[in-house]
């Protein structure tokens, strides 16, 4: 089985309570799409910042992607919108209208508050990029759909409904798609990932997961799974499936969907290796894997972690096992 390993003090410099998104573009670059203070940052493999964007539009940063092209998409749930910037950091286009959430019924960002689906957005969380270009984005806390957009921002079609069943949703938060246009939801409150067509259509589904908050997929076919577990972003009322439920971890498995590795489970959440509140993850070139966590929402404002607690690890492949 493969091991990976903590990179020690990476990055070289951060600031923030918590980081919502990861990604890394063609040249190893890695965007962090960070939480108090507001930011969008670039740093180099090493850790060391090349650049900041202007984050100052966002409500609330949750999901950054890097698409072939390296043009950026940030997801901004309680802004209710969509951004797409070019490699240099210039706004191509806002999909979605600020600060005007989609009619779902939804009353807060809890998702038990949705009574029915409705159009793009309430509290979107991510974006995938189709071989073909179209985008593909998950919605959310305050929806329980897939929108699909042309390259050009034009909406093509939805699918989704609030629900325990296949092709509905409690909580649409990550999505990835494979190089046959297969997409991937997970599915967080339903502990899933479920799997469909480009169109929609439902596959399958499957559930060796602790609410999966993000999936990856990388250039080797190999599923990255973010899962917040049970310890920290509890819903009010919600309990854990058993005591001894794990909490947050990162689960490894192959193109054929056998486990292959798996880390972390909450025990010393501020150890490095452990985790929190896995909220997103990517890989790069390299094979190194970065998971980002919402250490401060999810329970540090609480007093659950210290403040302090790490709100980004990097990890370094090792010989297998």
């Amino acid at each position: 089985m493969p091991t990976y390993t903590p990179a020690p003090d990476w990055p070289t410099r951060a600031d923030w309570k918590e980081v919502a998104g990861i990604a890394t573009d063609s040249r190893d670059r890695v965007f962090v799409f960070a939480r108090d203070p507001h930011a969008l940052l670039v740093f180099d493999p090493d850790g060391a910042r090349l650049e900041s964007w202007d984050a100052t539009m966002f409500v609330r940063p949750h999901g950054v992607t890097v698409g072939p092209d390296d043009c950026v998409y940030c997801t901004d749930d309680m802004g209710h919108t969509v951004r797409k910037f070019s490699p240099l950091g210039e706004l191509l286009f806002t999909l979605g209208t600020h600060g005007k959430p989609s009619d779902t019924g939804a009353t807060s960002i809890d998702f038990r508050t949705v009574t029915h689906a409705g159009p793009p957005f309430h509290y979107p969380t991510n974006l995938a990029v189709a071989p073909n270009g179209n985008l593909y984005i998950s919605d959310g806390y305050g929806n329980a759909r897939v929108h699909v957009f042309a390259p050009t921002g034009a909406l093509l079609f939805s699918w989704g409904e609030p629900g325990v069943g296949p092709g509905q949703f409690h909580v649409p938060h990550g999505i990835a798609i494979d190089r046959d246009g297969l997409v991937y939801v997970a599915d967080r409150e339903n502990s899933r990932i479920q799997l469909f067509t480009p169109t929609g259509a439902f596959v399958s589904e499957w559930a060796d997961l602790a609410r999966p908050s993000q999936v990856f997929i990388d250039r080797d076919g190999k599923f990255f799974v973010a899962e917040l577990g049970y310890r920290a972003g509890m819903w009010p009322g919600t309990k854990p499936p058993t005591p001894d439920a794990t909490g947050g971890r990162v689960s490894v498995f192959d193109a054929n969907r056998n486990l292959i590795a798996r880390w972390g489970g909450g025990t010393n959440p501020t150890a490095p290796g452990d985790f929190f509140a896995p909220h997103d993850i990517c890989t790069d070139s390299r094979g190194n894997v970065y998971v980002a966590e919402v250490t401060w929402s999810a329970g540090g404002s609480r007093g659950l972690v210290p403040a302090g607690c790490h709100a980004l690890q990097k990890f370094a492949p090792g010989a297998s096992t």
